[in-house]
Order: C-alpha cells, then sequence, then structure tokens
C-alpha cells in the first residue's frame, strides 16, 4: 500500500494540533475550504445541515488529520484519540438514549468515508454496526420485528466481511441468491426472519473459514476496525485510480463519519432514497432520483430491487415527500448548486444523511450554470467556473450507449475521446480500401506517419503500445477520431492479422467497439449515441470567451480540420504541419523522388565545386577540365529529377495552402517547414532488407538455371532504394538530420515550400479574403540557422509578391523546441516575429526522454511519485516551463512586441493553459476537437488570475 504524504495537521510528536473527533453541529459549520480539509465534504455538509435545523441523525467525525497520522505512524492513532472518541460516542449515546451493544436496546452506527473531495463509491461504508448474536434478539423484542432485526444483522456481518476482513463479496451474494433460488423468491424482502438467520450464521462460518477469524462479537472492536477500514480504503486500487483520474492529491486522506443509524427497512411505512435537486445527465430543473421502501440505503445502488421513480414517494408518504423537496431546495439555494442528497424515512419521519454538489454530464453542467445564472444563482463568471474543461470532451464526440453490455476484453490510455464502432483491419491500406464502405478501427502495434490515410478512413484507433503523446493519439486527436493507445495486453500479430487478449482472438473482419475517453476495448458491436450540444454550449462559450486573454489556435493541415477548428471557435492556425500533406497518395512518389535524387545531387555538386576550383587554378591539367564536363553529365539526372519533383509537388502545396487562407479568411495560418527526417517518407529498412534478399536469392536460382538471367529490373530499383535508405538511416533520428537542418542541406526544399505559400496568399488576397501567413522555421537551435531559412522565406516573399503585384502581411518565426534556442532567445528574436514553443520536442530535449519509449516507464514515474503528472500530457512547470518563462522575458526584451504561443499537444490541457496564462503567452494552439476545451481552460485561468489579484484585467 501506497502511504500518503504532505504536512498533516497532527504532525506534532505529542499529538494532534486539532481536535480529532467534531460532533455533528460544532465547531465553524460555515463550508469553508478549511473546514472541508478538516472534515471531509461529506462531514461539513453533515455539519452545516445539523445547524440549519436539518433532520440529520446525529453522529460524529473522525478528521481527516487523523487519517494522515494513521498512515504516517505505521496504522497507530494519535495520543489521546481513544478518550476522545469514547467521550464522543457517550454524548451519542446520551442524545440517542441507547448503548452501543446494550442485549436489550442497542445502539446501531454506521460508518463512512468523506474525503475533501467527493469520491462517489471509491472507498468504504459499513451500516449497522453494534450488533452481535445478543443484541440482534433484543433488536427484534424491542421492535417487535425479527425479520428488521435478522435482516440488519446479516447486513452487518456480508459488510464487515468484505470491507473489513477482506473476504470476496461475490462469495457471500451467491449464497444469498442460492438461498432465494431454494426459496422461490425474487427478491431479498421475500426472504423470512428464519432465512436472515440461517445466512448470517452461514456468513460468520464463511468468515472463519477463510479470514481465519471468528466475527467479532465486542461492538468497540467492530468500531476499531471499521474505522481503520475505512482509513484504509483511502489507497484502495478504485480510489487511487479515482484520484489520479480526477487530480485530488494523495496526501489529503479521508475523515470518518460515525453516526446513528436510521431504517428504511422497518417495513412498508419506511423507505430509502437517493436524489438530486436537478437531472445530472441532462440538467433538466427537474427533482430526481430513485427509492425503495422496506430497504436500506445499499440496496437502491446495488440493483438488488429495481428501485421507484422518486416522483411515486408522494403517494407512499405525502409528508415526508413534501418535507424532502423543501428541504433539498433550501439546500441547493444555501450551496448554491445541483445537490446530490442521501435520504431515510424511519416509519413516516425523514431525515437526510448526506448532501454534496452532484456529479454531473458536461451536458448536464452546461445548462445548469447557464440556468442558474439566469435564475439569478450564481453569476456569469461563477458559471463559466463550475464546468470542468475537459468535460467539454463528452460533447464534442459520440459516445457508447450506457446501456451496452458488452464484455471489456482490454484496457488502454484514453489518448482520443469519443466511441467508436467498426470492424478490425491491421493495414492502413486495407483501412482506406474498406473504410470506404464500412465502418473500421484500425488495430496497430503502433502507427507510423505511413498510415496516416489508414488512419484517416477509420472511424477510430487502436494500439497496443504508445502513450498519450504517440502518433497514434496526436494524430487521432487532431482528426477528431476516438484512439485507444498503450493497450499493453493486447498481442498484434501483423502476419496473422490477429490481435489476441488472454484467452480471446480478435481476427480482421470481427467487429470491435473502443471507447477514447475511458480507455476499454470491446468484443462486438456496441451501440453509440450521436454528440448532444444543448442550445446553452453557445452561450456558455461566450461568456467564457468574455473571460479569457488567452488567443486559441488549431492545429490542422487540412481545410477540412480548419474548418472543423473555425466551427470550434479556433482564432487561427497555430500549427500547420506540411510534413502529412506530402504523405497523400498522389504525392508520396513524388517526395521519394526527391529524397532519392537529392543526396546524389547534393554530393555531385559538392565533389563538381572541387573539380571546378582544382580545373581553374593556374596550371590546371587538360584532364581536370574532362572531370569537370564529366561531372556535370552525371549531374544532370538527379538534379532534374530533384527539380522535377519539387515543381510538382509546388501545385499541390500551394493548392493545400489556399484551401487553408481561404478557411481561415482573417485569421493568422502558422505553417511549419518541412519537419521530420527524409527516412521517414521512405519504406522501412529492415523490410526493404528482407526483400532484396529473397529477390536475390530468386536471381540467384535463376542464375543457376541460365547465366545468362540478367539482374531483375525490380531487384535493382529495391537495391536502389535501399542504399539511399542505408545512407538516410541514423541511429538517433529525432536529433539528426531534420527540421532546418534539412532546410540548410537542401535549401530548394524551404525555397519551394515559401513559394508555394505566398503564391497561395497572393492568389487567396486577390479574392478579397484576409491573409496573415506564418511561416515557422522547425528545430532550431542557433540563430544562425534560423537567419539562412528566413533570408531564403523573405527572398521568395519578395519575389512572389512583386511578380504578382500583391502586398501580403506576413511573418516568420521558429518553433522554439531545443533547449539552447530557448537559452539564447533574446539573440534568436532578433531574428523571429514569433515564438511559437513546441512542447513536446522541447519536454523531450529538456527531460532527455524519447516520447515514443518514455511509455515504458513514466507510468510508474508517476505512480511512485516520482513525477507527479506525465510531462508530454501536462507541461511541467518547474522545469521545462521555467525554460519557455525564461525564453518570452528574453525574447520580449530583444523585441518589445514579441507575439509568443504554444503548438505542442499541451495546448489543450486545462492545466498547462493556466500556466501558458500566468507565463503572459498570447496564444495555445490544439488539436481542433480541443478548441473549446482550452478556450474554457483559458477563461477559468484568468477569472482565478483576477480573483487572486495576480492578473489585472
Amino acid at each position: 500500500m501506497t502511504q500518503t504524504t504532505g504536512a498533516p495537521p497532527v504532525g506534532e510528536a505529542d499529538g494532534p494540533k486539532h481536535r480529532a473527533i467534531f460532533f455533528f453541529g460544532e465547531g465553524r459549520a460555515d463550508g469553508s475550504s478549511s473546514f472541508r480539509d478538516l472534515l471531509g465534504g461529506k462531514g461539513a455538509g453533515l455539519a452545516e445541515m445539523t445547524n440549519a435545523g436539518v433532520p440529520v441523525p446525529p453522529g460524529f467525525t473522525i478528521t481527516t488529520g487523523v487519517c494522515r497520522w494513521y498512515y504516517e505512524n505505521g496504522s497507530q492513532l494519535p495520543p489521546g484519540f481513544d478518550q476522545e472518541q469514547s467521550a464522543a460516542l457517550g454524548r451519542l449515546e446520551r442524545l440517542m438514549g441507547r448503548r452501543l451493544g446494550d442485549d436489550a436496546d442497542p445502539l446501531l452506527v454506521s460508518v463512512r468515508s468523506g474525503a475533501k473531495f467527493s469520491m462517489p463509491g471509491m472507498m468504504d461504508t459499513i451500516l449497522n454496526l453494534g450488533l452481535n448474536d445478543r443484541s440482534v434478539a433484543g433488536l427484534s423484542r424491542r421492535t417487535g420485528n425479527p425479520r428488521f432485526a435478522w435482516d440488519c444483522y446479516r447486513r452487518f456481518i456480508q459488510m464487515f466481511g468484505s470491507v473489513v476482513m477482506g473476504l470476496e463479496k461475490r462469495e457471500s451474494e451467491e449464497k444469498v441468491e442460492a438461498l432465494k433460488h431454494r426459496r422461490r423468491v425474487l427478491t431479498d424482502s421475500e426472504l423470512t426472519a428464519k432465512d436472515l438467520e440461517g445466512l448470517a450464521d452461514e456468513f460468520k462460518t464463511l468468515m472463519r473459514r477463510r479470514a481465519g477469524r471468528d466475527f467479532p462479537q465486542r461492538p468497540m472492536d467492530q468500531l476499531a476496525m471499521a474505522r481503520d477500514a475505512v482509513f484504509q480504503s483511502w489507497n484502495n486500487d478504485r480510489a487511487i485510480y479515482y484520484r489520479r483520474q480526477n487530480g485530488i492529491p494523495d496526501h489529503l486522506g479521508t475523515a470518518v463519519n460515525v453516526q446513528a443509524m436510521v431504517f428504511g427497512n422497518l417495513g412498508e411505512t419506511s423507505a430509502t432514497g437517493v436524489g438530486f435537486t436537478r437531472n445530472p445527465a441532462t440538467g433538466e430543473n427537474h427533482f430526481y432520483g430513485e427509492f425503495l421502501t422496506n430497504a436500506q440505503g445499499e440496496d437502491v445502488v446495488a440493483g438488488v430491487r429495481t428501485p421507484r421513480p422518486i416522483e411515486e414517494l408522494r403517494d407512499v408518504s405525502p409528508r415526508a415527500y413534501q418535507q424532502l423537496r423543501d428541504i433539498t431546495a433550501r439546500l441547493e439555494k444555501h450551496y448554491r448548486d445541483v445537490q446530490d442528497f442521501e435520504f431515510t424515512i424511519e416509519e413516516g419521519r425523514l431525515f437526510l444523511l448526506q448532501t454534496r454538489n452532484g456529479k454531473r454530464t458536461a451536458q448536464a453542467a452546461v445548462r445548469i450554470a447557464v440556468e442558474m445564472a439566469g435564475e439569478g444563482l450564481i453569476t456569469r463568471d461563477e458559471a463559466v467556473m463550475r464546468v470542468e474543461p475537459a468535460s467539454l470532451d463528452q460533447l464534442l464526440h459520440p459516445r457508447l450507449d450506457p446501456k451496452a453490455k458488452l464484455p471489456v476484453i482490454a484496457t488502454g490510455l484514453a489518448a482520443s475521446p469519443g466511441a467508436a464502432v467498426g470492424r478490425a483491419v491491421f493495414d492502413a491500406d486495407v483501412a482506406a480500401e474498406r473504410g470506404k464502405k464500412e465502418p473500421v478501427i484500425l488495430v496497430r502495434k503502433e502507427t507510423t506517419p505511413d498510415d496516416i490515410h489508414g488512419m484517416d478512413a477509420a472511424r477510430g484507433i487502436l494500439t497496443a503500445t504508445g502513450g498519450m503523446t504517440s502518433h497514434a493519439a496526436v494524430v487521432a486527436r487532431g482528426m477528431g477520431k476516438p484512439c485507444v493507445s498503450g493497450a499493453s495486453s493486447v498481442r498484434v500479430d501483423d502476419r496473422a492479422r490477429t490481435f489476441t487478449v488472454d484467452r480471446a482472438t480478435v481476427r480482421e473482419g470481427d467487429w470491435i467497439s473502443i471507447d477514447g475517453s475511458s480507455g476499454a476495448v470491446m468484443l462486438g458491436r456496441a451501440p453509440t449515441l450521436p454528440a448532444e450540444v444543448s442550445g446553452e454550449f453557445g452561450t456558455f462559450m461566450k461568456w467564457a470567451d468574455a473571460a479569457r486573454r488567452l488567443k486559441v489556435r488549431a492545429n490542422a493541415d487540412i481545410p477540412r480540420d480548419a474548418k472543423q477548428a473555425r466551427a470550434f471557435g479556433a482564432e487561427g492556425i497555430g500549427l500547420c504541419r506540411t510534413e502529412h500533406m506530402f504523405f497523400a497518395e498522389d504525392r508520396l512518389p513524388h517526395v521519394v523522388q526527391m529524397i532519392l535524387a537529392a543526396p546524389e545531387a547534393k554530393a555531385l555538386e559538392s565533389r563538381l565545386a572541387a573539380a571546378e576550383a582544382q580545373a581553374a587554378a593556374p596550371g590546371a591539367r587538360a584532364e581536370a577540365k574532362r572531370e569537370v564536363a564529366a561531372l556535370k553529365r552525371r549531374l544532370a539526372g538527379p538534379m532534374r529529377h530533384y527539380r522535377d519533383a519539387l515543381a510538382k509537388l509546388l501545385p499541390l502545396q500551394r493548392a493545400d495552402f489556399r484551401g487553408l487562407f481561404e478557411t481561415m479568411d482573417g485569421y493568422p495560418v502558422t505553417i511549419r517547414t518541412l519537419d521530420p527526417p527524409l527516412h521517414e517518407f521512405l519504406p522501412k529498412r529492415e523490410e526493404l532488407m528482407s526483400q532484396v534478399a529473397v529477390m536475390r536469392a530468386d536471381w540467384q536460382r535463376a542464375r543457376r538455371r541460365s547465366k545468362k538471367a540478367a539482374k531483375p529490373a525490380r531487384l535493382a530499383r529495391a537495391e536502389h532504394l535501399l542504399e539511399r535508405v542505408e545512407e538516410l538511416h541514423e541511429f538517433n533520428p529525432m536529433l539528426g538530420h531534420r527540421g532546418c537542418r534539412l532546410g540548410i542541406t537542401y535549401p530548394a526544399i524551404t525555397e519551394m515550400q515559401a513559394r508555394a505559400i505566398f503564391e497561395a496568399a497572393c492568389a487567396v488576397a486577390k479574392k478579397g479574403v484576409k491573409v496573415i501567413p506564418e511561416i515557422m522555421i522547425p528545430l532550431v537551435g542557433h540563430v544562425n540557422e534560423l537567419r539562412d531559412q528566413a533570408a531564403i522565406v523573405r527572398r521568395v516573399a519578395t519575389e512572389v509578391m512583386s511578380r504578382q503585384g500583391v502586398e501580403v502581411e506576413y511573418r516568420v518565426g521558429t518553433m522554439i523546441e531545443v533547449p539552447r534556442a530557448a537559452i539564447t532567445a533574446g539573440e534568436v528574436a532578433g531574428e523571429a516575429q514569433f515564438f511559437s514553443f513546441g512542447t513536446n520536442d522541447l519536454t523531450q530535449l529538456t527531460f532527455g526522454f524519447s516520447r515514443d519509449d518514455a511509455g515504458k516507464f513514466l507510468p510508474e514515474y508517476v505512480d511512485k511519485k516520482v513525477l507527479p503528472s506525465d510531462p508530454f500530457v501536462t507541461l511541467d512547470a518547474a522545469g521545462v516551463g521555467a525554460l519557455v518563462e525564461w525564453a518570452v522575458e528574453r525574447g520580449r526584451r530583444s523585441r518589445p512586441g514579441l507575439k509568443v504561443g504554444i503548438c505542442g499537444e499541451h495546448g489543450g490541457d486545462p492545466a498547462t493553459v493556466e500556466f501558458c496564462h500566468r507565463a503572459a503567452l498570447d496564444y495555445v494552439s490544439c488539436s481542433p476537437f480541443r478548441v473549446p476545451i482550452a478556450r474554457l481552460a483559458a477563461a477559468q485561468a484568468a477569472l482565478r488570475g483576477r480573483a487572486s489579484g495576480s492578473d489585472q484585467r
């Protein structure tokens, strides 16, 4: 079990600084953060309700500080705790007129968790504590209801066994089901007192056999064991996972609430239920909930019986129903938020057991925030703060029907949200072909840029490896496609076109479903529901836009993505990756031709320059001049192929850029020149070596049959291609010949791209469309690299605009992704008109992590608290962020008014957006489907800054 960390309020050797226990209603029950820190959300709510005169069963709260002490002191309790607990229990016994463990009239209590932040269902609860073999008989006599008494006792033993003794809940449930089957009844409520007494005996026998000890009969032992089990549940697997998913700190700990039991299972005039003051799924202002008569609270949630709609409570207990409506309406006004409440009716008398701010869907959150602002309960700024930015994903993607009952066979990373259902395919070409006729899901061990067409055709992507910033994840988010990456239990066999998980095998063509919002992979065809964006969404986002300072752009490579980005409110394109355009089917052959010709042409050019210098020297021999002539002849072919390839790519790139400029009418479009190493556009080295080896073997066999057998042209081409791939092979290509280094080595590539950009800009400007191209040079580490490339861009811009007779406003800047560029930002800003931080590579180079391989150890780093979070998901503010802040300050000192943004995937992460706001960046750029998230996160960052006084508007 991992230990909680952090400074507890009980951190003195001689015991707690604060009281360890508060009786309900004691202390400053004003809902303040410090009070919730101490008592947890549930304890603070019970205290407030008690003080407000709401009918709450009395009890006391053991503070979160005791939990932290428990973890930090070897499962021991603070000095003096036992006496304080004894005093609180004695007070409760006097108030109730009953004693815990009394044989004739026992006091029964519930023991429940309650952290500062709501974690529904993640920690443990025990009901009916205080019963034993003697007091169950006393309870039976006092109430005159033996069935009720034995029902409480068997429930208590069952809960105690699973929560405290660690027994499998399934085993006890199977015994209940077996008994109902023998008695031929459908529900627990149809079992007799004798049946329930027999179950209690069976549960005690099971506990003795499985746990090796008897069920404890002393109520004080029961209380101590239950309390400690609730403390321990703070660190059970599901609680840890929930905290990680919701960003709840591990060091907070949980409070424990000990509360007198009230009983909804005393007969048909008793009931229990849960409800919300508004519909948590849709946000409708409608009293919402369910209840059961003659039941305890666990029955409603566990599905033991089918609950009834809460409106029907009006017929069962009209007075209690009206009282519940009145109280919960008051609570909503008091807390100024939707309340999630639990209640019990004991023989017609209503008790509230809990109230807390209700969890809700994004759709409901938006509607509730807008309507509460309209009702005057909250302000517009408060409404903006009521919705979690990340939750907006739910509104923008199809989702799985929650009623779907399909087996989950694997779980990976929730890399790109939404639901996808399709036939499994294992090859990008197959996906592209089959995707025209039917829905497919592309399943790969990992994706590469070569798979882009298959990814585009697929409904969703599933990969066995890779992280949240892997190729699959980044591209899928850009396309708005669901993606589950890093599903490590999935074993992909490309050759057999299958994947296996444990004993399940999925073959090509089998139906699978993936949930990119949860990471679930399901066997079969799950029904999906379309994305639902309510009418309130537009209103809500206008309020958010009015509050924010940061602009939000989108990463988009094609007009379709740009249109989607504009629909989601993007204020420009912050990153257009031109390499993605090169992978299209109609242009990849030209790219390959360019790559094959370029190195040979460059080598020959170098040799020609040396030969010409030698031939021009005094006393040069005739052979030197003949060498020059020969090299010129040899150079003509490769140079022609090189220039032809660039000439064919030029109009294609020009058309791409025209589409983007037209879509982004009046907004800036930042275009990154070619970034990846050239080998990514060629077949894989290992595959080529295998093909060449097979073809050579075939040729050798043919030669043995006939010595005249000529080398096949196909083999010659493959050998030539392999030779070029070998020349381009690098041991660490991410740090190799890529980015601006390519442009410096092959300036004609930069020139072609610049020409395509400015010809497109001039053509669109002539049509009356405002165009603002921003040309971004990638991977700059030294100002001279930028100077070299910027000179080409500016020269081409002047040539094109002069020839076209059009002046277009443009900027030349750089992507800050090399630490040296950040450190020397003052020099770089002398050449750059804007900075855009490429935070994916900047993180990679600052940490020395390979983002494609870091998935093997980063999860463990996060689990062991080596790092607070995955730095490829949330920007490392202390390290990478320090470089960003340094570069912004130095850059603007050198060039006042320097425009600065980020364009890595971090741009859609709410925590990173908040950092960017504090660091005074001008904009963030992210995938189109994350634009609304970034807009809301930017608004909340501004509002928090103004509230703290650190951000003046």
